[in-house]
This record gives C-alpha cells, structure tokens and sequence, in this order.
C-alpha cells in the first residue's frame, strides 16, 4: 500500500527559517515568505504601505544552517501596486544579509542590513523581520508553508510552487482596431500609374576611412551595465570558480573584473571548465565579480553555467551577458 499523509495546518511557530516574516527594511513595512530547500531559499517579498499598495518581488537566498546566516534578494518584480513614497522613488530591488536568531522559544528573529541589490554602495537601511504565524498577503507559498513540518517539504512540491510563484502575471495586451480604407476601387476598374520622376544621383565622394582602436574588456566594463545574476555566501578560506559554456559550444568568450579591476581576459568557453581561485583573505566583505562578455559567440547572447566550490557548499548559476549588460555576481563574507 502506498503511503499517506495527510496535510495540517502548523498552529505554533517552529525553529526553522521557512515560514513568513514581518518587519521593515530600512523605514519600509516588509512582509517575507521563506521557503527551505537544501542550502537555497525560494519566496516572496512584499514592500507595502498599506495591504492595498506594494511591491511584490520573487525571493530567492542562502541559508547557513551551521552560522544562522541568511542572504535574499529580490529577483523579479511580480507585481507593482505601490503608491508614492514606497522607498523614496527608488524602484531598485533590494538585497539582505541577516542573522537568523531565536531569542525566546516562541520568538525568531532576522536581524541585518540591505542595500540595493545591483549597487552594493546604496544602502536600503537595517532589516528587522520577525517571524508570525498570520501572514497578511496571500500567495502560491502558504501551501507549502502551512505545511512544510508534515510532507511539504519536498523538493518536488517546492520546485512546483516556484515555477508558478516566478512567472509575473500575464499583461493585458490591446488588439488593434483594423483600419478600414475610406474608398475601395473595384477590382475591374482600370488603373493608371504615372512613371515617377527619376533624379540624376549626385556624384559619391568616398570618405577617408577612419582607423579606430580595437575595443578593450575595460571599454565593455565600463560601456554596459551590471546585472545581478546570483549572490555567493563566502564562508570558507578558499573560493574555487569553474566556468562552462551554458550550452551549445559556439565559441563565447569572457573577461572576468574583481571589484571593477581586470583579473582575467580572452576565457574561451567550453563543456570543459575553466576554474580560478580566489583568496578570501584578499576579499572585502562584500565584493562584486563581473563576468563580461568579449563576444557573443555564434549563438548569441553569451551565457555561462557558474559553479562556485565555498568549503563543502556548492552553488550553481547561470550567467547571460550581451552587448548591453554583464553578469554580476556578489561574494558576501560571512561573519
């Protein structure tokens, strides 16, 4: 017989990061939703002023069962329901680092800092969330949420919540109005063309051609903007870095900036990997990798598949970069 279980709402808070948070970011009211699966969180972040008006991203972050650390960021805007003075008139995603504490049986906190998530030099303010058990929003995680102590918990339930939690509602597209002509002319009627009026070209003088300077991975650097494709908790001394092609083999090629300087150029991409190491002990707290792309291959846009070796913890991304943006990825010390 196969087997059963049923599926009960959880009355009590349990010690676990998964479930919802409410608090603030800086001076704006948050509500958080968590979902654990391995090492990742999945949710949803809502920045509010009131339950009618908000901004509703798609979450995803790290969680460090053993340091208590947590990492989030907004990954995709769902939603946009926000009146004026919603963090200022920025419209820029957010991302936190905090502490994951229990200060009383009952009682959870995260407590931390945010700065945005695509500039790390423009803080958001302190995070202050703490865990309830009646969240205000409703959304596709309360499922798995409600139940996640008693089966929900499955790789399988939460990657099915996720693929519908991160697609944005559908956009109502307007159908065009068909132009209906002013006068239509019978198919038997003749018609008569006039032979237009032929202009002698002017003469071409040939321009001298210039000779520019060949485009440097500093030039692209400088020219695109960074995009910010995944965030590594650095927890360990050591940081290894392996580097594929995402997909077909069409000869994409990368340069790799480490906080805005130049560390390595003319990466050709392959189903082999390319694989750096990094020093931590050389590293600021927090630090910015920009992967840009020397090229776009034969099948544009460039894209890699990352993975990153911190200690015993493997994480996985994959990387786009084209003509107008650069991956970035964030490696964020742990205290």
């Amino acid at each position: 017989m196969a087997a059963t279980f049923l599926l009960v709402r959880q009355p009590a808070l349990s010690q676990t990061i998964t479930g919802a948070w409410k608090g603030k970011t800086g001076n704006v009211r948050t509500e958080l939703k968590l979902v654990k699966k391995g090492d990742s969180l999945l949710g949803t972040a809502y920045y509010y002023t009131s339950k009618n008006h908000y901004r509703r991203y798609a979450v995803r972050g790290y969680f460090d069962g053993q340091t208590n650390d947590v990492v989030w960021w907004d990954e995709a805007l769902l939603e946009d329901k926000a009146s004026g003075g919603l963090f200022g008139s920025s419209k820029e995603p957010v991302l936190s680092v905090a502490d994951f504490n229990c200060p009383g049986e009952d009682k959870m906190l995260l407590d931390g800092s945010s700065t945005e998530r695509d500039h790390k030099d423009v803080p958001k303010g302190p995070v202050a969330l703490e865990k309830i058990t009646s969240p205000t929003f409703t959304d596709e995680w309360d499922f798995v949420i409600d139940n996640y102590l008693v089966g929900a918990n499955h790789p399988d339930i939460i990657d099915s919540i996720a693929r519908l939690s991160f697609a944005p509602p559908p956009m109502e597209q307007e159908v065009p109005e068909r132009e209906i002509p002013a006068t239509t002319v019978p198919a038997t009627a003749p018609v008569t063309v006039a032979a237009p009026k032929v202009k002698a070209p002017a003469p071409v003088v040939p321009a001298e051609k210039k000779v520019s300077n060949p485009i440097t991975p500093e030039d692209k650097f400088t020219a695109r903007t960074n995009k910010l494709q995944t965030v590594i908790p650095v927890t360990s001394k050591k940081i290894e870095l392996r580097f594929y092609d995402n997909a077909q083999v069409d000869g994409d090629s990368i340069a790799l900036f480490l906080n805005k300087k130049l560390i390595f150029k003319n990466i050709r991409l392959t189903d082999q990997p390319y694989t750096i190491f990094l020093d931590a002990d050389e590293l600021a707290n927090d630090n910015e990798l920009v992967m840009v792309a020397e090229n776009l291959g034969s099948i544009p846009p460039n894209t890699s598949f990352m993975v990153a070796i911190v200690g015993k913890k493997r994480y996985e991304a994959r990387l786009y970069a084209d003509e107008n943006s650069s991956a970035l990825i964030r490696l964020i010390k742990q205290p």
